[in-house]
């Protein structure tokens, strides 16, 4: 027989141990809180060797142009959970930007050129629409084109990432509050330059329309409630919750430009991390929340031309853009910070060689006593590093320059006169004759679409440079690789992991660690904000 034994509920509640016992229950059966805002920080091409090339500057630098040694990259790995994912879209081991892009956003497996599309071509919902859906604002920042493969995969629909003009309409009509880059001309009617109506454009910038139609979407944009602006100035005057920013007819300057005129009294271009800073102080004024998507894209950019000085400056500017986010979120309790990379470009490496070993050296240990040490291949000294950031223009700019001087005056020497003025690291006549060298291209080959005949000559893993236009870049860093110590693995995308870490909320951010796809990256801040 058992008896019912009387309790007296008031009394219960004052016994300690029912109390620890009360609460763990409830803490336990409580749901995990959501986080209100997400800013996902994309570095495109950013692989761990490209963070490493960053890391290692900042510490072993003479004057390293970062304060007190230490990367916000390195702060926030610190502080918050690393993990590694893999890149790899349905079918294949290497991915593009597009497919990457959408499997981070979508958490559907894609394939190369797709936008966001699932692997079948069925349009997939993004981080960015689940977010707007629930009530949050959303925006969408990058220091390329606002149509580029990234970017558009957040809020754009469609079976190739090269459909920019009809990406710019799907970005317009996705209702993204905040859009901050360049890309330009795919908003302006066909045969439109900087006298357009609606684009007050600042002195110097010149732009030509990309589109086949006569929608004038900077016009449309301002009806629908956007501020449109198109320099620094106007950008940071502006406090309309709505804001299209497009400050480039094509992709935003380089980080060498960036870094270099940052200094300047008027300037016009905004930088990344300005970008960002902007966004989150119009984003944040949704009580519900936002997402936010910052890219550094230029980063692949250096990776694709094998551009060890301005992948240096590159990662330096993405990590400015971190600084900034992570000033702002470091005392919120509300907030996730995911870092990522879509997948890694050009297989950086600072490598050992015979070039140039250093002398011998005595050394005050009782083991070497009279002799001497001597390192027997060139190990690379630390002052490479204040040499790659003194480069004062990429490889891409001084192709750029000499192939838009008249014929006359593209010879060997004058190749040879342009890079030795921007590069710290010089090279011969006889090496510049290298660069210019020529070779037939594949039938029927099409560089920007153009028919083209004839491309610079690469004479070994000619398939691993695609975009063949551009193989000058790539030979001009062939020709200083061995007095920098630096090899590249190829002039396109690499199958590396790259690294993911997550800065916020403990409960939330201890999932990231480990091993993932991109495609778990994505379920992780859906979940994590409660999409």
């Amino acid at each position: 027989m058992i008896r019912a034994i009387p309790i007296n509920p008031r009394g219960l509640f004052r016994r300690p141990a029912f109390l620890v016992i009360f609460f763990l229950f409830m803490s336990c059966s409580r749901p995990e809180a959501e986080v209100r805002n997400l800013i996902l920080m994309i570095g495109d091409g950013m692989g761990p060797q490209e963070i490493g090339l960053a890391l290692t500057y900042a510490r072993y630098a003479t004057r390293p142009a970062v304060k007190d040694r230490t990367l916000a990259l390195e702060r926030m790995m610190n502080d918050g959970v690393t993990g590694i994912a893999l890149t790899s879209p349905e079918g294949f081991l290497v991915t593009d930007s597009a497919a990457s892009g959408t499997q981070i956003a979508t958490g559907k497996k894609s394939r190369p050129g797709m936008i966001g599309m699932d692997r079948d071509g069925n349009r997939a919902a993004s981080i960015l629409e689940k977010a707007r859906r629930s009530g949050r604002a959303a925006g969408l920042v990058s220091d390329t084109r606002i149509t580029h493969a990234t970017p558009a995969s957040f809020a754009a629909h469609r079976p190739n990432r090269m459909m920019e003009n009809e990406i710019a309409a799907d970005l317009l009509d996705s209702g993204v509050e905040v859009l901050l880059s360049g890309g330009l001309c795919h908003w302006l009617p066909e045969g439109a330059d900087e006298s357009a109506p609606g684009t007050a454009l600042p002195a110097g910038f010149s732009v030509r329309s990309a589109r086949r139609d006569g929608r004038n979407l900077v016009e449309e944009a301002a009806r629908g409630g956007y501020a449109t602006v198109f320099d620094r100035a106007a950008l940071m005057r502006s406090s309309s919750p709505k804001l299209l920013g497009l400050f480039a007819d094509s992709e935003m300057p380089d980080a060498i430009t960036v870094n270099r005129t940052r200094s300047l009294k008027h300037r016009t271009v905004p930088t990344l991390a300005e970008m960002t800073e902007k966004a989150i102080e119009t984003l944040s004024r949704n009580g519900r929340g936002f997402f936010l998507m910052v890219e550094g894209g230029q980063i692949d950019y250096a990776g694709h031309h094998n551009d060890a000085g301005r992948l240096l400056h590159e990662m330096l500017v993405f990590d400015e853009a971190v600084e900034r986010v992570y000033r702002w979120v470091r005392n919120r309790s509300d907030t996730l910070v995911v870092v990522i990379a879509d997948h890694e470009t050009g297989g950086f490496a600072f490598s050992y060689s015979r070039h140039n070993p250093p002398p011998a050296i005595g050394l005050p240990g009782a083991a070497f006593g009279e002799k001497k040490y001597r390192a027997r291949n060139n190990y690379v000294s630390p002052s490479v590093l204040d040499r790659l950031y003194a480069q004062k223009k990429s490889f891409e700019r001084i192709r750029l320059e000499f192939e838009a001087l008249d014929r006359s005056s593209q010879t060997p020497e004058g190749l040879a006169r342009m890079f030795n003025d921007a590069v710290d690291f010089r090279i011969t006549v006889s090496q510049a004759a290298d660069i210019l060298a020529l070779t037939d291209a594949p039938p029927g080959f099409m560089f920007k679409g153009k028919r083209v005949t004839r491309i610079p000559r690469i004479n070994d893993f000619t398939e691993f440079y695609t975009a063949a236009g551009e193989n000058r870049n790539n030979l001009m860093a062939r020709a200083v690789a061995r007095e920098q110590g630096v090899v590249w693995s190829t002039g396109a995308h690499t199958a590396s992991p790259v690294l993911v870490t997550a800065w916020g909320p403990e409960r939330h951010i201890r999932r990231f660690g480990g091993v993932h796809h991109t495609t778990d990256v994505h379920r992780l801040m859906a979940e994590s904000m409660g999409l």
